[in-house]
């Protein structure tokens, strides 16, 4: 098994090396798994188009690993973990929730309201740069769930392969990993999440005019 570490960012390699939170954690985690990062440098296309990229260069023993450039792996074990995960789950995130309700657009929020569906989430996030950190924990992890927040997705790439599943290019950077869970689910593929030590180190785009584009795009293909 080769784990593969996917992930696309605006900068150049030099400077996604030199700066991003990503690149200095890979090298802890090298040194227990083969690992190869399969960067999209300088990159201007959706996160889906360079995640379906990755899927198809793929060996089908091969582990992916999407992961935003703005994340570090606090987990030097998450190779070994990972494989473990798989033992369980087609698809593995650090948090999700249980259950998917009609006209959900945030996977934590009951729809049409800013209320947590406290009981059904799973998982759990550092968010923070150093200093400042915290640890947003969401409920009980491993479990079974119907959606995945983005930050960090694995599957074998041979699953995707077998049950034709891919990411849907007309997301961009939001909703892809909402979609991805329902054509996961959809395809036959089993989704969980499991306790992967991860920190965030910055915000997501909640609200903001392509959040909203994307939103309407995600409900108008599944029509709730």
């Amino acid at each position: 098994m080769t784990l593969i570490i996917v992930t696309a960012t605006r900068d150049s390699q030099e400077n996604f090396e030199l700066n991003s939170a990503l690149a200095p954690s890979l090298a802890a985690v090298h040194q227990l798994t083969p690992l190869r990062l399969r960067l999209f440098g300088e990159n201007q296309l959706p996160l889906s188009h360079c995640y379906n990229q990755a899927i198809e260069e793929a060996n089908a023993d091969d582990v992916l690993m999407f992961v935003h450039d703005d994340v570090r792996l606090d987990d030097w074990m998450i190779g070994w973990r990972l494989q473990e995960a798989l033992l369980h789950f087609d698809v593995v995130g650090v948090a999700g929730n249980r259950r998917r309700q009609a006209e959900q657009i945030i996977w934590t929020v009951l729809p049409h309201t800013q209320e947590w569906d406290r009981a059904e989430l799973s998982g759990a996030v550092r968010h923070g740069q150093t200093g400042s950190q915290s640890v947003t924990y969401f409920g009980q992890t491993p479990s079974q769930v119907m959606l995945l927040d983005g930050v960090l997705i694995a599957a074998r790439a041979g699953k995707l392969h077998e049950h034709d599943v891919r990411f849907d290019t007309r997301f961009d950077f939001h909703f892809y990993d909402l979609d991805f869970c329902r054509s996961a689910i959809q395809g036959g593929l089993k989704i969980g999440t499991w306790p992967l030590a991860i920190t965030h180190t910055s915000k997501g785009g909640f609200g903001s005019p392509d959040w909203h584009r994307n939103a309407n795009e995600y409900l108008k293909k599944w029509g709730s």
